[in-house]
Formats: C-alpha cells, structure tokens, sequence
C-alpha cells in the first residue's frame, strides 16, 4: 500500500478521493487524527513520501499531507487573511485549499499554473501576465524548488504584490543546511530522489532561503507557528515535526 500511493499520479489520487470521499471517510472514521482543514477525524492516515515513507502523512479525506494542515492552522488561528477582503494569487493551487477559498466571500481568489487543471490563468511563474503592485496576499507553496531560475521567480512574486502585501512560500528547507544545494549534472531520478528529496527537485534549499527572498526586496522570516502549539495538538492534527512557515512581506 504504502510503495503503490507513491506511483499513483497525485491529480488521479485527488479525483479517486473526491469521487469515493463519502466512503473513504467512512471507512477510516476513528477519533486518533483530525484533519483541521475541514473537521474530520480518523483511526488513522496513510503513509506518504519519496526517500522514506511518513508515517500517518496523508489524509484519507482531503488528501492533505502535514505542511497543509500546518499552514491552515497558521491562517486561521495567527492572521485575519481568512475573514479580510482580499486580493489573492494563488500559485499551484493545492486541491485540498481550492474549494476553501474559492469559498471565501471576501476573496478576489485568481489561481495560476502552467498545466494544473485548477489555474484559472495558465502562466509562467518567471512571467506573469498580471500588472504590478496587484496582489494583497500571494500562495506559492512548494514550487519554487521547481523553477531553475527561482530568483527570477521570486522577483515576479514582489512585482504583482502590492507594497506591504504579504508572500507565504513554503518549500521543502533543512534549517540544519546553511547553504541550498543545487546540481544540475546529477541527472539519475533516483539518485536525484536521494538527494533532493525527488526527482523533480531542483535544489535542497537551506537557511539561506530567507536571503534570497530579501535579495529581490522582500522582508522575509520563519515563523515558528508550531511552537504555539500543544504536544496533543500536533499528534492530533499530524503535524511535522519541524517545521517554519516562510512569510515575506514587500517593503
């Protein structure tokens, strides 16, 4: 079960998990794990992962893996962004957020992607087809260890968003790596798996992170949004371990 969820396409796992969800909730219903995304709760979650498998990683449900259920806990409980009449980009948009804020009244909710059925503006990240100074909010989560050129990327994000506005980028980042490691001549998927975590990956990004954010302008740091919380919550919620939310303000 656990080698076979990881060769299932993920657009194919999310159209299996909207089309059986009624189900699926059913059969995994428990108490142990609640998904705070949309209240669910569990007997347990499924493994997930590419050079080792997390254990209880993966909704059943939702299909929401831990730095979701980490980053709405932020929005809901640390910030107002939910509640606010917003201007939003949503880059790459997650399944397991789209319907939610899609929902939102006081949202100006536009998606973007270069292939995601989801996008509502099929685009370049490191092109943009939106004016400056447009955005309050911007959403670009795990993308950017995608982009060859991610300052080029995040030069575009400053531009569209408007002066104080408010990036949140998370990316897979090892706070115990100092420096990002790329290396484009490393070209065997499953070397390329080993060490960037997968094969698509174009670097290991460090703590040096947050300088490249602040090389293009913006004011960024992590937050440390886990340490609020309790021990029960985290192993009710399954939350990572570690981990900090990159938030980037433009200055």
């Amino acid at each position: 079960m656990k080698w076979l969820l990881n060769f299932i396409p993920r657009p194919l796992l999310i159209s299996l998990s909207i089309w059986f969800r009624p189900f699926i909730k059913l059969y995994f219903k428990g108490t142990r794990f609640t998904d705070p995304i949309d209240g669910s709760s569990y007997r347990k979650f499924l493994p997930y992962g590419y050079r080792k498998y997390r254990e209880n990683a993966l909704c059943p449900g939702t299909l929401s893996l831990e730095r979701h259920r980490l980053l709405w806990l932020y929005l809901s409980r640390e910030t107002s962004f939910l509640k606010e009449n917003l201007k939003v980009l949503h880059v790459a948009p997650e399944q397991v957020f789209y319907t939610k804020f899609k929902s939102l009244k006081k949202w100006d909710y536009t998606t973007t992607d270069l292939h995601s059925p989801l996008a509502d503006i099929k685009a370049d990240l490191c092109d943009l087809p939106f004016e400056d100074n447009q955005y309050d909010l911007i959403l670009c989560n795990h993308v950017l260890e995608h982009i060859p050129d991610d300052i080029k990327a995040m030069r575009e994000l400053y531009r569209v968003l408007k002066k104080e506005g408010t990036l949140i980028a998370q990316v897979p980042l090892e706070e115990n790596r100092e420096t990002t490691f790329e290396d484009d001549t490393i070209i065997d998927k499953k070397e390329r798996t080993r060490i960037f975590g997968q094969y698509d990956h174009l670097r290991v990004y460090g703590k040096d992170y947050y300088f490249r954010l602040q090389s293009v302008g913006f004011k960024a740091e992590g937050i440390d949004f886990l340490a609020s919380l309790s021990n029960l919550e985290k192993e009710s919620f399954a939350l990572p371990k570690q981990e900090l939310i990159p938030v980037a303000i433009k200055k």
